[in-house]
Parts: structure tokens; C-alpha cells; sequence
């Protein structure tokens, strides 16, 4: 529950058809914002710090690390060439085994179905185990319009909910509040809470667990995302850490399950790889202390799958990008990321924060919509790194931007640049004239080895980068003078 002091809130923009999926605004004016708050950089420093030494050492005990990575990479990469393949055997396991499948082609039409489902139960209020899905599609939103309260079970999306807030990392969705503001949180939003209520961790806990254990036992309807479904048995797996998925997907008379179609695998042996890599590089364990498994309908229960696509085959039909949908949410890039390390979830405007939310929601709703992602990036490759399923995030990125410049979105003023850069470098004449210019540049920086500040428009690169003193000369120089010798 380490966070920051202060962070600054910003929920993204619901679009019908989207989701919160569309960056409300672009990347840098919300990254200046927030590499502005100490606190924030400081507390999710500590955080991704102490997480990513865990991760290492949990991967560490694995001999055949390597090879479960390319086994993992392999397993997503059958399932999108053979994609309507297995979703068609996922649907006939499925309703073989009592359940119903819905498809929903979009997020509009993915809320509606879940809303007309649990309007048809009568309940006015569901639990929820989490899940990215259901965010993406914005569906609590969707669910409210409706009359129906939509209660958060996990402990971090709870404290997000009651806060009003918007999770910012896909393990910790609350890393950004501290243990002060959440027991403020409690105390103005949980009912019933003890007005004495402390900070300490396990108090905390204790308030969540009591209010909680009420809306476990009174909920008649309850809401899933799925980590993997099997297409060959029809089973849908959830893996967590509290016990409040376990009550979720138990408890209630009805099941709905909201499901990207990308979240297969073909058989059931599959999940002996990817069930040894999502834990530890999620939460560096070894196994999550809670893995749920069901196969349609059990014990009377009503159960439904949503499969979702929302710019899902849009995305596969893209040679250079469909890798990201290999992506199985485990939170690693975040972790190891410099920029997400100094500005944070809410920056990237996009229920799919840091380096894999970068690409992938670009992807989803196309890049007009969501320019500025791409270029929220050093390329310095840890995110493939680390990720479980070899995803080459870096490399993506780079497509996304050569996608952004065709597409024209990139900004004018760069657009602008470029294009006189392209017309001085075209012929040898203006080139040589600029470098002569240049060398009067070497009248700045002579304190400090580089330039510090520039006028408009410079400043906007000055402000954020080095610049560094230009050479005495340029290699041209060097080269007609002494390099044909």
C-alpha cells in the first residue's frame, strides 16, 4: 500500500465503441504534470524497485527460464494464427458445458449485453472479481446508467472505486495512495467503517474484509475477467492472491465472465508454461495462492462469456503488431520501465499503462487516436527483457511511430522540422551553409559542455533533453582535411 502524496488524478475519456481506451490528453502534457510531483516519483521508485528485485529472484530458481519464455511465445503466437479456430471450439466447450457465449464486436456492445443480463436477474448490485477487460470496456460506467452498483473486490481496485479514482498498474492499481489517504478513503466512502480506524496495513485489510464479507454474501450476480480459457476443455481460469476471486466466482447464483478474444490457449497441457510464468513475473511467486478453474455451468450456477474483441482483429490483422496481443497482463514492463518509474499510470491516459499499454492501445483504437503513446519511450529494450512471452515492445514501437508520421498525427511543428531537415540535407551546398551556422552554436554551452536553454520553438527540446555544444568541426571537415590522406 506504498504510495505517493498528492498524485495528480486523471480518468480517461469513455468513448462508446472504445472504452477507456482513448487518451483524454496526449502523453507529454501529462507526463510534465506528473514528473513534477516528487512524491509520486519517489514512491513508485520505491515500489518498481522492490518489485522488480523480487521478480528477478523468483525468475532466478528457474533453470529453463529461457526456454519457458519461447515456450510461452510459442503457445500465444498458435493461438493468434488459429484464433477463429479455437474460439469456435471454446464456444462449442463451452455450451456443451451448460454455459453461454455472447460476442460483442466492440465495448458499446459488450456493456450492453452485461447490463441486460443482470437486468434480467432483477439484482441491482454485482461483485466484481478484477479484471482489465471490464475496464477497458468501461463497464462500471456502463453498469451505474443502468441502476446497478458494481462492487470492486479486490483490495487495491476497492480502494481505486472508493477513491474515485483510476488504477495506474496492473498488479497495484493503487500504488499511487499511501497508507494515510487510505484510511481517509475508508472512512468517507466504506459504511460502517470504526471512526478510529488506523493506518496500519492490517487494519486497513480488516475494514475492506468486513465490508466486503457483507456484499459476498448478499450478491446474487458477479462479474469476471479470465486469465486463460482452454479451448479444448471450455475452461476459464482466474488466478489472484486475497480469496476475494474464489468468493466471487462461488458465491452468486449468476456468472458473467468478460473476456478479451485473445486470452486462449488451444489445450489444457498449455497452461503448465504460462501458469509457471505469469506468477512470477506478476507477483514473484512461485503459484498464486489462489487459482480458480471452471468449465461452464457448476453446481447450478448460471454462467455467461462475453468474448470481446474492441479492435482486437484490427490489431491481429497487422503483421508488425499483432505480438502484443501475446501480452498476459503481468505488470513486468511497468516495473522495469524508466518512464513509467517517473510518471506513473495515469500519465498514459489509457486503462493499459507503461511500456505494453504504449503499443497496445494505439493498436486498439487505431493511432489517430491515440498519437502520442508510441513516442513514450526510450527504447532501451528492458521491457522485452523482462517480459514472460517475448513480446519486442521496442521494435513495435517504432512501427506504431512510423504509423503515426504516415498517418499524419505526429505534431506540426515537428512535421515542420523534419521537412525543412529533409530539404537542407537534399542538397551538399545547404548542407555545408547549416554546418558552417552550427559552429556559432559553440558560443553557448561553454560553461556547462552543452547547451542549456534556446529560444521558442527550441526551448520545447532544450526543456526536456541535452543538447550538446556542437564540435569544433564536423566530420565532413574532418574528412576533406585529413581523412583522404
Amino acid at each position: 500500500m506504498n504510495a505517493a502524496d498528492g498524485g495528480a488524478t486523471r480518468i480517461p475519456v469513455s468513448t462508446p465503441g472504445v472504452g477507456h481506451l482513448r487518451a483524454e490528453r496526449p502523453f507529454p502534457t501529462s507526463a510534465r504534470e506528473a514528473v513534477a510531483d516528487r512524491a509520486l516519483r519517489a514512491n513508485l521508485t520505491a515500489a518498481t524497485t522492490r518489485i522488480r528485485a523480487k521478480r528477478d529472484a523468483a525468475v532466478a530458481e528457474v533453470p529453463d527460464w529461457a526456454e519457458l519464455r519461447a515456450a510461452g511465445a510459442a503457445i500465444k503466437d498458435d493461438v493468434l494464427a488459429h484464433l477463429d479456430t479455437y474460439l469456435v471450439r471454446l464456444e462449442e466447450q463451452v455450451t456443451a458445458r451448460g454455459g453461454t457465449v455472447h460476442w460483442a464486436a466492440d465495448a458499446a456492445e459488450a456493456d450492453r449485453i452485461v447490463v441486460e443480463l443482470v437486468t434480467a436477474t432483477g439484482a441491482s448490485e454485482v461483485v466484481k472479481v478484477k479484471s482489465m477487460t471490464t475496464m477497458e470496456i468501461g463497464l462500471n460506467e456502463a453498469l451505474a446508467a443502468a441502476g446497478i452498483e458494481a462492487v470492486e473486490t479486490d483490495l487495491a481496485e476497492l480502494i481505486v472505486q472508493l477513491g474515485d479514482d483510476w488504477p495506474s498498474h496492473f498488479l497495484v492499481p493503487a500504488i499511487h495512495r499511501n497508507r494515510r489517504e487510505i484510511r481517509d478513503i475508508f472512512l468517507s466512502a466504506m459504511p460502517g467503517v470504526d471512526p478510529g480506524l488506523s493506518e496500519d496495513p492490517a487494519a486497513l485489510a480488516e475494514a475492506a474484509r468486513a465490508y466486503l464479507r457483507a456484499r459476498f454474501l448478499s450478491a446474487r450476480v458477479a462479474v469476471s475477467g479470465a486469465n486463460f480459457a482452454v479451448a479444448e476443455t471450455g475452461t476459464l481460469a482466474v488466478v489472484e492472491s486475497e480469496g476475494n476471486g474464489r468468493m466471487c466466482l462461488t458465491l452468486p447464483e449468476t456468472l458473467i465472465t468478460v473476456m478479451g478474444i485473445e486470452k486462449l490457449v488451444p489445450r489444457w497441457a498449455d497452461l503448465e508454461v504460462l501458469m509457471q510464468l505469469l506468477p512470477r513475473s506478476s507477483t514473484a511467486e512461485r503459484m498464486n495462492p489462489y487459482t480458480s478453474f471452471w468449465s461452464g455451468s457448476t453446481e447450478g450456477q448460471a454462467f455467461h462469456l462475453v468474448l470481446v474483441d474492441n479492435g482486437r482483429t484490427a490489431t491481429l490483422a497487422d503483421p508488425d503488431g499483432r505480438a502484443a496481443l501475446r501480452c498476459i497482463r503481468c505488470s513486468a514492463c511497468l516495473n522495469v520501465c524508466p518512464v513509467y518509474e517517473r510518471v506513473g499510470g495515469h500519465a498514459y491516459g489509457s486503462v493499459y499503462p507503461g511500456p505494453i499499454g504504449a503499443v497496445l492501445s494505439p493498436q486498439l483504437t487505431g493511432v489517430a487516436a491515440n498519437p502520442t503513446l508510441p513516442f513514450a519511450s526510450t527504447l532501451c529494450g528492458a521491457c522485452y527483457e523482462v517480459c514472460p512471452v517475448a513480446i519486442d515492445i521496442p521494435t513495435m514501437l517504432v512501427h506504431l511511430r512510423e504509423r503515426v508520421v504516415a498517418s499524419g498525427a505526429e505534431p506540426a511543428a515537428e512535421r515542420a522540422g523534419m521537412a525543412a531537415l529533409a530539404w537542407v540535407m537534399s542538397r551538399r551546398r545547404r548542407f555545408d551553409v547549416a554546418l558552417a551556422g552550427l559552429r556559432t552554436g559553440r558560443l553557448l554551452g561553454r560553461r556547462h559542455g552543452r547547451v542549456r536553454r534556446l529560444p521558442p520553438p527550441l526551448s520545447a527540446w532544450t526543456a526536456t533533453r541535452d543538447l550538446p555544444r556542437p564540435p569544433e568541426r564536423s566530420f565532413l571537415d574532418w574528412w576533406d582535411e585529413e581523412g583522404r590522406r
